[in-house]
């Protein structure tokens, strides 16, 4: 009786990557993919005449990336972070809540996770996971701190609430926090114009080059904020 053919590891051009990701992440291009490729993300092998040939591996390396990327709004810097210490075996420290990983394969759990698109919060669930109280949310809102659609809040209105909750117990409540929300739409303008001549043009590869130089900006913006309070304090007599 013959023997069933044995198969190896499936080997995808970029086309076929592009019709596995599409559905998760419609704007996907291949230019993407050679962008998060030249920032080290994925290394798909080549054959002698210079064509890539992707892995189920890669693949799934792509949707950790992208999903991070959509839902969690990380920079690709601390994304190859993860990665690399992943690939040494090793579990990544201050991974967002909820993500689980195994050494060099996104674990089953995170990759059914990932399918998903960020997670929208009711009042009541924002209320429940931040701490808030109903006055502190109404303030909030009213301030402009923290917006919704249709009801529906996301994982910035919940980072936002948290650090509310914890500064009301310090005597701050939400009418002495204006200046961060104008500071920030001042530094958003900074990210804004400096990003604009990528920003501007069409193609995927420059849209992500804008998106992740934003992030990196934005980045060094709150470095430079922590350290120039951190000084006036260090100067306090106290």
């Amino acid at each position: 009786m013959a023997q069933p053919e044995r198969r190896g590891p499936q080997v995808l051009n970029i086309g076929e990557v592009l019709a596995q990701l599409s559905a998760d992440f419609p704007g996907m291009t291949a230019s993407k993919i050679r962008f998060l490729e030249e920032k080290g993300l994925i290394n798909p092998r080549r054959t002698p005449a210079g064509y890539r040939q992707y892995s189920d591996g890669d693949v799934e390396r792509l949707r950790f990336v992208l999903a991070l990327q959509r839902d969690q709004y990380l920079p690709l810097k601390v994304i190859k972070d993860y990665l690399d210490a992943i690939d040494r075996g090793e579990r990544p420290e201050n991974l967002p809540p909820g993500v689980v990983v195994s050494p060099r394969i996104v674990s089953d759990e995170l990759a059914a996770e990932l399918q998903n698109r960020g997670r929208k919060l009711s009042e009541e669930q924002l209320r429940a996971e931040s701490g808030a109280s109903v006055p502190l949310l109404q303030s909030l809102l009213s301030f402009g701190l923290i917006s919704h659609s249709n009801g529906q809040f996301d994982e910035h209105a919940l980072q936002v609430a948290r650090a509310c909750v914890q500064l009301e117990s310090h005597g701050l409540e939400p009418r002495h926090l204006r200046p961060f929300q104008a500071a920030a739409e001042r530094e958003f303008g900074l990210v804004e114009r400096a990003v604009a001549p990528l920003a501007s043009r069409k193609d995927s590869a420059s849209q992500a080059r804008a998106a992740e130089a934003a992030r990196e900006i934005s980045d060094l913006c709150l470095t430079l904020h922590r350290a120039l309070v951190q000084d006036h304090i260090s100067r306090m007599d106290i």
